[in-house]
């Protein structure tokens, strides 16, 4: 198998099984380290607001970020109202996905996606995909953190943007297996390192930090580990911790990061240790 045995180490949580599938399949030696929790904010009011102002008609486009930031924003409503009205108020508006995660949710709420941004569905595509739309008073499901360079492009369209916060990503609860995983790469125990999230690294390299071994884990990367990335916002990512990005794959999906990883590896890690 393509992998032959390498150590392998994946950051993916809310997929963490799937990714360990995946990596055994092509003959990977996996260890999966759970990276981020996503957490809905214990304050419901702004989801309820946020259908209260569909249905007054302040908005006249959402844009769904996430398949996760819908179902936090479901539980969050049907705990004081109904998914019926969730999805009367969302019908009102003009709506565009993210990719196709979020649309099994609108379905089940019996909402049509007017928009489906393509790959490598980036804030980029989401601009593009709506610059010359009428709509200009648009609402934001946000993701675990702020995209204030979307945010930004949009309002140079003459767009009012207004985010809409149901979550936020965090440390997971048990972070003994990052810690494990860090200490893993500062002692240089992993062949491969597959990221699809830029929140894996950032909390990664936080809890490297907090061990004190932030150096030995940048230089292992750097220096002897062979980097995938899902997609170009990871990669800028990696970029912008000056991390080498080696491996890419044509679609920013799990399972093609992974066969991509398992047929460039060993190439990439002959190069980059010197044999």
């Amino acid at each position: 198998m393509p992998f032959a045995g390498l150590r392998v180490l994946s950051l993916e949580s809310r997929r963490a099984k799937e990714m360990e599938a995946l990596i055994r399949k092509e003959g990977g030696d996996s260890f999966v380290a759970p990276s981020v929790q996503e957490r809905a904010l214990d304050d419901s009011s702004e989801a309820l607001r946020f259908v209260e102002r569909l249905e007054a008609g302040e908005f006249d486009m959402v844009i769904c970020m996430t398949g996760a930031g819908l179902a936090f924003l479901r539980v969050q409503v049907v705990a004081h109202a109904s998914a019926a009205r969730l999805g009367a108020a969302l019908g009102r508006v003009t709506i565009v996905s993210r990719g196709p995660k979020p649309l099994p949710l609108l379905r089940e709420l019996g909402i049509r996606a007017q928009i489906v941004v393509p790959e490598p569905n980036t804030w980029k595509e989401i601009v593009e995909a709506v610059a010359a739309r009428p709509e200009r008073r648009i609402a934001v499901q946000e993701y675990g953190r702020p995209n204030l360079e979307m945010n930004n492009a949009l309002q140079q369209l003459g767009a009012s943007v207004t985010p809409i916060v149901l979550y936020r990503w965090e440390l997971p609860t048990d972070v003994e297996p990052l810690q494990m995983a860090a200490r893993g790469l500062a002692q240089r125990r992993f062949d491969v390192v597959l990221f699809t999230s830029s929140i894996q690294l950032d909390h990664l390299m936080m809890v490297a930090k907090a061990l004190g071994l932030e150096l030995q884990v940048s230089s292992a990367l750097r220096e002897y580990t062979a980097i995938a990335s899902v997609g170009p916002v990871m990669t800028a990512s990696l970029e912008a911790a000056a991390l080498p990005v080696e491996i890419v794959p044509l679609h920013p999906k799990m399972g093609a990061l992974v066969k991509a990883a398992s047929e460039g590896a060993a190439a990439i890690l002959a190069q980059k240790r010197g044999h």
